[in-house]
């Protein structure tokens, strides 16, 4: 029987789909200690407060919280600074560093990866890009990424088992680590987000972190062109550069929204919209459990989670024009809000927590 659980988090600085994960771990394993570079206080559930949260160096930095982020190369250095022994079971839930913790020799090591680190791997233009940040400031970082990705998979055998999110992500951990990871779609909240029987509104919604991969200035050009007004719920470092776009346009952005107020705008929309390439995309699973379709870009996550046609429009090209096009005709398709809320009870928590479970319970030598 496990006696000792750690939970190990890259940082706790909003609840996001990864936090999401994290939140049913907590369930699971009441008594375990979670260890994170960051600890936002009040910024993740209550769920994932009351355990006790160890944190890296990095927290004693005053202006963490802001610029955490400018930090990236000391993240594999913090990761490794967390001393496990005496745990049994490691549990990282990783999309940047936390599947690099270093487990104690005979403790298991099982990570839920969100994704192998984006910009180390595949999407190194979108975020540190001569266009972005300038030629000089891009030669830098490609070093340092390059350095991240040595070591993000040099560090791969510190896992026991992997598992992820999707089939696609599947594939990036097979590509980039030569392992196999067994797939559990996170968990969508189902119960919670339901329909109401409300009427749409004409106006589409994405609620994205505003970072470079999300795309969201495809779904601000779209509804320029297509004039169905957007509601944008997020926040993140594209926030100014995105409103500059946006001017002109019938866009709006909404920094932060309780649980109540997304679902509200989850029943009141008339679709959900996805432009970027998603490893899984909890949101959209949201919007379909509260009836609503998703025009999502055809590839990633989505093709996993959205049926063309049935649940929404999965769109082909990524420009502005087929997402304006996708836009006008999911407006005028007559939808059937009870089967797009059945399709996506299959991605609820009890199964999560079923599979996880059943993952935990396992003989880890078979």
């Amino acid at each position: 029987m496990t006696k000792r659980v750690a939970l190990v988090h890259d940082w706790l600085t909003g609840m996001r789909g990864g936090e999401r994960v994290l939140e049913v771990l907590c369930e699971l394993f009441p008594g375990a200690e979670i260890f994170t570079l960051l600890h936002v206080r009040g910024a993740v559930s209550p769920t994932i407060e009351r355990h006790r949260i160890h944190t890296s160096p990095l927290q004693r930095l005053p202006s963490a919280p802001r610029l955490y982020r400018q930090c990236l190369p000391l993240f594999p250095t913090l990761i490794e600074w967390f001393d496990f022994a005496g745990f049994d079971l490691v549990v990282s839930t990783s999309h940047c560093v936390a599947k690099g913790a270093i487990a104690a020799a005979r403790a298991r090591h099982v990570c839920y990866c969100h994704t192998p680190m984006r910009y180390a791997w595949d999407q190194f233009d979108p975020y540190f890009g001569p266009a972005r940040v300038g030629r000089g400031r891009s030669w830098a970082y490609r070093q340092v990424m390059a350095r991240l990705a040595r070591w993000d998979r040099d560090t791969a055998g510190r896992v026991d088992q992997f598992v992820t999110n999707s089939h696609y992500v599947a594939g990036r951990i097979s590509r980039y680590y030569g392992r196999e990871a067994t797939v559990v779609y996170p968990p969508v909240d189902t119960q919670f987000f339901q329909p109401n029987g409300a009427s749409a509104e004409p106006f589409a919604l994405a609620i994205s972190a505003l970072v470079p991969y999300k795309r969201l200035e495809v779904a601000i050009d779209a509804s320029r062109q297509s004039g169905i007004p957007l509601t944008i719920v997020g926040s993140g470092p594209d926030r100014q550069s995105l409103g500059r776009r946006a001017e002109g346009s019938p866009v709006r952005f909404l920094d932060r929204c309780s649980d109540e107020a997304i679902r509200d705008l989850y029943r009141r929309a008339a679709m959900f919209v996805l432009p970027g390439e998603e490893d899984f995309g909890i949101a959209p699973v949201e919007a379909q459990a509260c009836g609503r379709p998703v025009v999502a870009l055809a590839r990633g996550g989505a093709l996993e989670t959205v049926v063309p046609g049935v649940t929404g429009t999965l769109v082909s090209d990524p420009s502005a024009d087929a997402f304006a096009a996708a836009m006008r005709q999911t407006l005028d398709h007559p939808w059937n809000p009870p089967v797009i809320r059945a399709h996506a009870e299959r991605f609820g928590r009890e199964r999560f927590r079923t599979e996880l479970r059943a993952i935990f319970d396992s003989d880890p030598s078979n």
